[in-house]
Formats: C-alpha cells, structure tokens, sequence
C-alpha cells in the first residue's frame, strides 16, 4: 500500500488527472487534492520577506512546497502524504497514507511519481510540460499512469515510454509484457513448448523399451560368477560371531532395537521400601489444585423490577435475552399515548448558558448580523465544491429554515425555529454590471413572531410586498430573517428519552415519531447519545458507533416514516453507582438537514403579480439546530 493515487495538478487551475486504485475511493483522493492546494496556497500567502545574504543559509528548507519536489501531510481527520514534483508548472502528485508503519514504504511511492515524471515529460517530448500537450496526449498518460500506479520495473517503462507516440495504446500496453521477457533474454512459451513436448517424448520412450538376452550369455553369466565368488568361510563358535558382528559397521538407516522391547508406562515404575511412599497427602504435596466457585457464583441474579425482569450475571451474562427488547414496551404510540403533544411547561433544571442554538441571533444588534450569517452557513464556499450546479435562468429564492427544541422526557420544554430568507443573482461574468431588480410578496406569516429585513437592499410596500435592488454576486445573499411564536411552532420530529436505573445496570431509551402532517419524511437522522461515563460492557439495539474519546454513541437512521409506531434506540450499560445515589443525567442529539419543496413553517415566496416570472423559487432548506432530550 505504497501509493493509492496519481495526479496531475495545476499550479493555477483545476486538476488534470486523477488516478487511483481499485480500494481507495477517489472522493477521499479529491479531498486530499483540495487540502494539498489549500496548503500550496496558504505558503504562497505567508511568504516571509527575502533574507539578507548573511542570513540565506538559515533560510534553506523553511518554505517545503517552494522546492520542485517534497512531501507534506494534509487533512485534518483523514491524514494523507502527498509526494509532489513540480515540472514545468504541473505537479504530479503521489497520495498515500500518513501512518509511519511498515506498510507504508515511502521511497516506493516516491519512485512511482518519478516515474509518473516519465511518462509526462515523454509525453509532453520535453520538460516543457503545459496543460494543452497533456490534453493531446491524454489517452496515452491515461493508460501509463494506471500501469505505473500498480507497480511496473524499469524494463518494462522504457518499453512503454519508447512507444507513447505509437499509433496503437493498446499495442503500448499489451506489447510491453513481451518486450521485457525479450530483454531479459527469455523466450516465449510457444517456443519453449516444443522442447517440453520432445523431452517427455523421450522419457516415455525409455521407459517402456524392454532388452532380451540370450541363453547362452546368461549361463556363461552364471558361470563367472561362481568363479569369482569367494569360500564359504568355516562355522566358528558363537562369542566370535559376536565379536564379528560389533565390528562390522552398522547402518545408520536400520531400525533401532527399542522397537522390539515391551512397551512400558514413564519408564515403568520402581519399586521402593519407603513406608511413607504409600501417603497420598505427601505424594499430591507439590500439585496445585485450582479450587472451583460455589454454586451460587455460577447462577445468575433474577431482577424483579417492572420494565427489567430478567436474569443477569452468572455464566449466562451475554446470553441473549427479551429483557432489553421488553423494557419498554408500554410506549408504542407516535402521537398519542407515551408521545402525546404536550403544552409547554417551565424546565425543572438550571437554564444552560449555551441558549437555544440560533433563536437568540434575532436580535436587531450591530454585532448580529454577520454572526448570524456566519451560523446559518450563509456564503459558505463547500456547497459550491459539492454540488453540482446547473446553468441559472434568472435570480433564485429560497428559505433556509433552523428548528431548535428541547425535550424533558415526553414534554417540550423549549422550541424555536429561524428562518432565512436568501436570493441567488446571476453569477457577475453572467450579469455584467446590470443589478437585480423585482418585487415580490411573502405568505403565510401567520404564526411570524418578528421579521427583519436587509434595508440596504430590501424596502417594504407594505401588504406584505417587498421590493429588492441589489448587485450580482457569487454567493447566496440573505435579505430577510424571521422567528416563529414559540406556541405556533410545527415540530418534524419528536423524540422521548427515558431511562431506568436499577442496581448498577443502566437502560436508556430514545423513542422518535416523525410528524405526518410533512410532505417528504426526513432521511439521514444522526442521534446521539451523551453516555455519563466510558462503558466497559454495552448492549445497543439497533447497531451504533460508539466513540470512547467522546464518550458518545451514534445511530444514523435512513429514513423516518411519516406514520407508523416510533422508532427505538436502545443502549444498556453497567454503572459505578446505584439507583440511590445522585441521578445520571443522560443527553441525546438529532441532527438532520433535509431538502424540501415548502417550508415547515409554511412561509412562502410569491411573485409580486400573477402570472410574471422575476425570480425562481428553488428547493427549501430545514436543518436542526440544537435539537435535544433529557
């Protein structure tokens, strides 16, 4: 795992090429891109200013993406090495991992980008490497890199290399795996079969020939060898055949005579005349014997308490049980029953100082404006990276909606929602120096609690028409802001968290229902849940993630259904305390943005008269702010 992508990037300009390995995903290369020119640019901004000549030694090294080759490490949660060559204004880049482990052998990736350099300098028939060449050749660089990336030796580059400017890619591919065996001086397969063929030919030919000799060489055979044979030596008595036979030397490969001696237990056993042989208290003295538990350590504890009957402990601690399944069980309805719309009561608990995430930012303040601005993630360049935007018609319009709640149990304690207002102009190389212009009309703000407007480019004509003139820009502009009355405020979700604590084990509960009165259901909720201290033993229900630095567990449900019976997310721990000590407190998150076609608040975007187009209304935007039960 040397090298897991290639590329070819501009000094100024979008990337050329990306190539990558079959495991690595080329987002994940695309990201590591974008940190690489994020860092050659934050370098190019931070120069400092040129040394003086006694100083020009010390200099040496300190700007590393100055030199026309290095590495450097980006990314802020997913680390990568980026080896670089800088050829004539092109980077070639070589991306791979920044553990420093034995799988990640540095100097190979290194060489895959010189020879990624290879393949583009000859390409390019020089160091004179631009973007125009490369595009002319980029079929070819194409296919190189991709046998470069998985690894190719030096004979079978030149090959490559020596037919770029070839007629045929495929011949400069396919054609290099024979040009190294020629090289190296070894013949193809279709040659070398013929020999292989001649030579078991010849094996099975001496193997089944057969040779006859006649009678008469046989008996003279015979008769020979009966010459030759020397006297029978004399019988002589029995201890010198012995002595005989100890001097003739043994063979090394004969069977030893223990095979044929009885088979005796530990050498056999000896007897002895020792009286206190026969005590089995001093003969069991050395041993150690592991003592087993009572019968009680191995039985487990049975727990009587409503909601958590079952048995825990003992040797069946991880044996699946309903226990979890069934503690819960007397809340099943969305919205009615456990879950039933609630009014609002005053919290119980200390008012915390983080406030309701984005309900407060309303406020008419000099200093709200741009922090507003900054929260909503209004002007935000990642949606322009992201998505892929199609070609403007006209100005566009659309609201940005934020909902904050708080749930104690199954009571709403808190709510809140802010809206935005954005217009999208023409992009200025589209629009010129010509400014947007129109009007238009808000509805629906029958539950608006307060609405502010962007003076310097909205004026009001009362009767809900507005008029707004303002000039071209790339980013989404917002032109108005608004809040909801707290009692008037719809809810997309509502969630009820509820926990148990019985002995040392802990249960905790999240039951969500979405509302049925949305058009869309939301998809893509992220709950998360505060655990009061790090778990050795856990039990989910559904699957989650659990982060032990955080000290957080983390479900993503796909999709909510607008009716059905409530969701569940289930956790059960062991804790130091006991149900009689100080109370736990347990915090859950949701968080979920969501693309839809009307607001949940039911604000709307109109044109000032029937039937004339001044503006297009896009999808809507309803995101979760501080969205939380306890």
């Amino acid at each position: 795992m040397s090298c897991l992508a290639l590329s070819l990037q501009p000094a100024n300009g979008s990337d050329i090429l990306l190539q990558t390995r079959e495991w690595f995903p080329p987002s994940r290369a695309l990201g590591a891109l974008s940190a690489f020119r994020h860092t050659r640019r934050a370098f190019a901004s931070n120069k400092h200013s040129a040394p003086d000549d006694a100083y020009a030694a010390e200099s040496i090294g300190d700007d590393p993406l100055a030199a026309s080759s290095g590495q450097v490490i980006v990314g802020v949660e997913s680390r990568y090495r980026v080896v670089y060559r800088l050829v004539n204004g092109i980077y070639v880049l070589g991306i791979t991992v920044a553990d420093h482990d034995n799988s990640v052998n540095v100097f190979e990736c290194i060489h895959i980008v010189n020879q990624a350099v290879s393949v583009v300098v000859t390409a390019c028939r020089g160091v004179d490497v631009t973007p125009e060449k490369l595009s002319r050749k980029y079929a070819e660089i194409y296919m190189a890199l991709d046998i470069v990336l998985r690894g190719v030796s030096n004979i079978r580059l030149a090959a490559m290399l020596a037919t770029m400017h070839g007629e045929s890619i495929a011949k400069m591919v396919h054609s290099a795996i024979d040009t190294e065996n020629k090289i190296r001086g070894a013949e193809t397969w279709p040659s070398a079969e013929v020999h292989s063929l001649e030579h078991q030919a010849g094996i099975d030919a001496f193997t089944t020939a057969t040779f006859e000799l006649p009678p008469e060489t046989l008996k003279a055979g015979d008769e020979v060898a009966a010459s030759l044979a020397p006297a029978a030596p004399e019988p002589q008595e029995e201890p010198q055949q012995k002595q005989d036979e100890s001097q003739v030397e043994k063979d090394p490969f004969a069977a030893s005579d223990a095979i044929n001696k009885p088979q005796e237990l530990v050498e056999g056993f000896k007897k002895t005349k020792d009286p206190s042989s026969t005590d089995l208290t001093s003969a069991l003295e050395g041993l150690d014997v592991t003592t087993l538990p009572p019968p009680e350590a191995t039985q487990s504890t049975q727990i009587n308490v409503e909601g958590f009957e079952g048995n825990y402990g003992g040797v069946e601690f991880g044996h699946e049980q309903a226990s979890i399944g069934e503690a819960f069980e007397g809340f099943n309805d969305a919205w009615g029953g456990g879950l039933d719309p609630s009014e609002f009561v005053g919290p119980t608990k200390p008012n915390k100082p983080q406030g309701l995430g984005g309900v407060e930012l309303l406020q008419t303040g000099p200093d709200a404006a741009p922090k507003a601005a900054a929260e909503s993630g209004a002007g935000t360049p990642l949606e322009n990276l992201l998505v892929k935007k199609t070609e403007m018609r006209g100005p566009e319009m659309y609201i940005s909606e934020e909902i904050s709640a708080e749930f104690r149990e199954s009571l709403l304690t808190r709510v809140g929602l802010m809206g935005v207002v954005y217009l999208r102009t023409l992009p200025p190389k589209t629009a010129g120096d010509k400014e947007t212009e129109f009007s238009f009309r808000i509805e629906g703000t029958e539950a608006v609690k307060r609405f502010v407007i962007q003076s310097s480019r909205v004026s009001s004509l009362g009767n809900g028409m507005f008029h707004v003139r303002t000039a071209a820009s790339e980013e989404p502009i917002p032109i108005m802001k608004y809040s909801l009355v707290p009692s008037l405020t719809p809810l997309p979700l509502r969630v009820r968290l509820t926990k148990r604590h019985t002995g040392s084990l802990l249960s905790v509960m999240i039951q969500y229902a979405s509302n049925p009165d949305l058009l869309v259901p939301l998809h893509d909720i992220t709950f998360t849940l505060k655990l009061p201290v790090d778990p050795t033993l856990l039990k989910v229900s559904p699957k989650a993630v659990l982060n032990r630095t955080e000290r957080e567990i983390k479900w993503v449900v796909p999709e909510i259904p607008l009716k059905g019976s409530p969701g569940r997310l289930r956790v059960r721990m062991p804790v130091d305390s006991n149900e009689d000590d100080e109370e736990i407190e347990v915090v859950g998150y949701v968080k979920f943005s969501e693309r839809v076609t009307q607001s949940l608040s039911g604000v709307s975007i109109r044109p000032a008269s029937d039937g004339k187009t001044d503006f297009y209304e896009v999808s809507h935007r309803l995101e979760s702010g501080v969205y939380m039960c306890d």
